[in-house]
């Protein structure tokens, strides 16, 4: 299924008209690095209600969180339906049934405090047979869950909120994603990537200068992300030959 290949079917579900193609390529690119995995992937897109929807992740970034708000609001009407069938979010059925959310966290948590009620879905696995527990190791190993607190610190999965309204706010992960707008390192596709890069900033850059300077922080990550000390993270696009830590002269 895609999104540019011909119509396949339509059908109305709520206030929003589902737009279904038939293609070869991926879902979307919302859904890129989750691969379909077996008879229980439901290809069906379909609109599930925000507050229905179960984090794998403990924080976000409120700064990109406001970021995504604002686009949202500058969208006309009429061109809102596009812009979520363009971010369909990849979702994973567990115990319970709950539908849990594998990516765009950050999304999500913008269309609740724009008190929107419901986003556009697909179901990658249905896992609901699992018990808790194997449930958690299967998302764990397949890079699907992130349970890591604001401070970079594992925490147990029964620590992950029940709510995306509930994730609390990591600045280095608002400090990660401006880095990667601004050419410090390139869009990749493996899970939770940008948390990665927001844990390298945490050991390099002061939470103060954060708060004080939100430029001057994302200015300074974004030339340490070109670094050869970064260059084991996912994106990295520093200089190949000379470290560039090393250079005086100020230039990468």
């Amino acid at each position: 299924f895609g999104r540019t290949c011909g119509w396949y079917g339509a059908k109305r579900a709520g206030p929003l008209l589902l737009q279904i193609h038939f293609c070869s390529r991926p879902l979307s690119n919302a859904a890129e690095g989750y691969p379909v995995i077996g008879p229980h992937t439901d290809l069906v897109l379909r609109t599930v209600m925000l507050a229905e929807l179960r984090p794998t992740q403990m924080t976000v970034g409120l700064i990109e969180v406001e970021r995504r708000r604002s686009k949202w609001r500058g969208l006309e009407a009429a061109r809102r339906h596009t812009f979520l069938a363009n971010r369909m979010v990849p979702t994973v059925i567990g115990p319970s049934s709950n539908r849990y959310i594998v990516d765009n966290h950050h999304l999500c948590r913008a269309l609740i405090e724009d008190n929107e009620t419901g986003v556009f879905a697909v179901t990658l696995a249905d896992l609901s047979h699992l018990e808790t527990s194997r449930f958690w190791s299967f998302m764990d190993h397949k890079g699907w869950a992130y349970p890591y607190d604001e401070a970079g610190t594992r925490r147990a999965f029964t620590d992950i909120p029940c709510s995306v309204a509930d994730l609390v706010d990591d600045p280095y992960r608002s400090l990660a994603g401006a880095a990667r707008r601004k050419g410090g390192f390139a869009k990749d596709s493996t899970p939770f990537s940008e948390f990665l890069w927001a844990d390298f900033f945490r050991d390099h850059i002061a939470m103060s200068l954060i708060k004080a300077d939100f430029a001057a922080a994302v200015a300074k990550a974004a030339d340490l992300a070109r670094t050869k000390q970064a260059s084991y993270l996912p994106g990295w696009c520093g200089p190949s030959g000379a470290d560039s830590s090393t250079r005086t002269d100020g230039t990468l």
